[in-house]
């Protein structure tokens, strides 16, 4: 059981009501139909959470594009790269696009993506793009606003929230997985932690970045669920917590 004490004191200390601890939720990977998709869906929906779905759009199943458009009013698409493939060589860090290849294929690529997403979801797709692996070259960031990008999202607190000039940066900051571990959820008490320590930092600094929580359905155990179920539950009791979908965070950028 997870103790939600920590989260709800901290929340209590949020106490202005022209300044809600904003929170938004981005789930990478998706691709394809399967029960894990259903039941973060299902979790979206149960909740009334908005979910910014990041959707890979090389790698759509062809029954994948048929749900996209009958997706609920509160689930929002975002570009996730394009194929999803590692092009970084043996001990670097994953990446598609870094500096491993000529700019002009990448932009290509990004450009074939966003007309895939936009045929497949029309008007649910918002002009996000969110790199594989949270890493993409800096030439990139300043060619997304002509590929037709208003933000870029990757993870961990923004250093800058303009990367480039009229792109906006819109970040996750709590991953439930423990990527560099056994890639399973790192645990109820540490993921909440991290949790309440970007709304401390946000509160003293008085940032407004919207806390981001960063999940992917297809990788999830039970306790990742659990959490993202508890999460909603309690915070869908404060007034002073608001979840906000992706166009709603590009707004506040």
């Amino acid at each position: 059981m997870i103790d939600w004490f920590e989260l709800e004191r901290e929340l209590d200390r949020w106490d202005d009501p022209l300044r809600p601890a904003s929170m938004w939720w981005r789930d990478d990977d998706a691709c394809r139909e399967s029960p894990l998709l259903e039941r973060v869906l299902a979790l979206s929906r149960a909740h009334a959470i908005p979910l910014g779905l990041a959707v890979i759009p090389a790698a759509m199943t062809p029954g994948f594009s048929n749900t996209l458009p009958r997706l609920d009013p509160g689930v929002q698409v975002l570009q996730h790269g394009f194929a999803h493939r590692n092009h970084a060589g043996a001990g670097e860090k994953k990446s598609e696009f870094g500096e491993h290849r000529p700019p002009e294929v990448m932009r290509d690529e990004i450009s074939r993506g966003a007309r895939m997403l936009r045929a497949a979801a029309s008007e649910r797709v918002v002009p996000v793009f969110v790199p594989p692996w949270n890493r993409i070259a800096r030439p990139l960031l300043s060619a997304l606003p002509d590929l037709g990008f208003q933000a870029v999202s990757t993870f961990g607190a923004s250093t800058c929230t303009e990367p480039a000039p009229g792109l906006r940066r819109i970040n996750a900051h709590v991953d439930l997985i423990d990527w560099r571990g056994d890639c399973q959820c790192k645990g109820g008490k540490r993921v909440l932690s991290e949790l309440v320590a970007h709304l401390k930092s946000r509160r003293a600094e008085s940032s407004d970045e919207p806390t981001g929580i960063l999940s992917h359905h297809l990788a999830h155990d039970e306790g990742c669920w659990r959490f993202l179920d508890g999460l909603f539950a309690v915070t869908a009791k404060r007034g002073n917590v608001r979840w906000l979908s992706p166009s709603e965070v590009l707004r506040c950028a």
